[in-house]
């Protein structure tokens, strides 16, 4: 588990956060570390806790925690928001880094029941899970690995029609996830249905979505290794589409983050 090698004042301080949610009747969903267990059998030593709350949901967390004395910080106003005390943190996840993956009621209502930390909690689904993930591909930090757990363990389980709709037009994300999953686990390809499969490929085949000029989607996937393609070759960020929820604030203030990681 990974509270096996928590510091025991971190692990208090995010029980903690889920009471104290779950005392304002907040609703929430833990993702992160926890979920993944559940839901691939695989543990992971960690210092995150991710908590998972619609944006509307957002001054509502950072009011319970400021009333216990905790200090709050809206990091990024498009997706994440911080809780501190005593040099732990929580992340307050309403959304992706993308700008696509944000979360809404469709989340709490396919939640699974967990334990964690020894409280009985909501856990982000595994749909969710890989639509999040599946945009993750960083060079520091690909998500890839993940999906292809996820899918492993749950795959003749998911709900594909939600999954596909959730990708919507970015598809060939989820697609390209699927391909490779046929080449890490070649005896487990029986996993993915073969109607999403010839559904997918019906639709590479037939161009579905059609050629849009001048447009990069790179972006979705990495903040940082397409900004060439934006600054030398004016190729239009997909970020600034209607259904991506950023606008040029958010990008900004996204890129400028970059070096402050690589800083830290």
């Amino acid at each position: 588990m990974p509270s096996d090698t928590l510091e025991p004042w971190r692990a208090d301080f995010y029980r903690e956060t889920m009471k104290a949610l779950d005392e304002e009747r907040i609703p929430f969903m833990v993702g992160g570390a926890y979920a993944f267990e559940q839901y691939t059998g695989i543990a992971r030593d960690t210092c995150d806790f991710d908590i998972f709350v619609a944006r509307e949901a957002v001054p509502e967390v950072f009011a319970a925690v400021e009333s216990r004395g905790w200090r709050k910080e809206l990091t990024f106003p498009h997706w994440l928001g911080k809780v501190y005390r005593d040099g732990a943190y929580v992340d307050v996840i309403f959304g992706a880094g993308n700008g696509v993956a944000m979360v809404d009621g469709e989340w709490r209502a396919h939640a699974e029941r967990g334990r964690v930390l020894g409280r009985d909690a909501l856990l982000i689904p595994a749909e969710e899970m890989i639509w999040s993930k599946a945009f993750i591909m960083e060079r520091e930090r690909f998500d890839g690995n993940d999906v292809m757990h996820v899918l492993r363990a749950r795959g003749d389980r998911l709900d594909w029609d939600r999954l596909l709709r959730r990708f919507g037009r970015h598809w060939r994300v989820l697609f390209a996830h699927l391909v490779l999953f046929g080449f890490v686990y070649p005896a487990e390809r029986g996993r993915i249905p073969a109607r999403v499969l010839r559904a997918l490929a019906g639709r590479l085949a037939a161009d579905e979505d059609g050629a849009e000029p001048g447009l990069c989607r790179g972006t979705l996937i990495s903040r940082e290794q397409y900004l060439p393609d934006l600054r030398l070759w004016g190729y239009r960020d997909a970020r600034l589409e209607l259904d991506v929820q950023m606008d040029e604030a958010d990008i900004a203030r996204w890129t400028a983050a970059i070096d402050e990681a690589a800083d830290g």
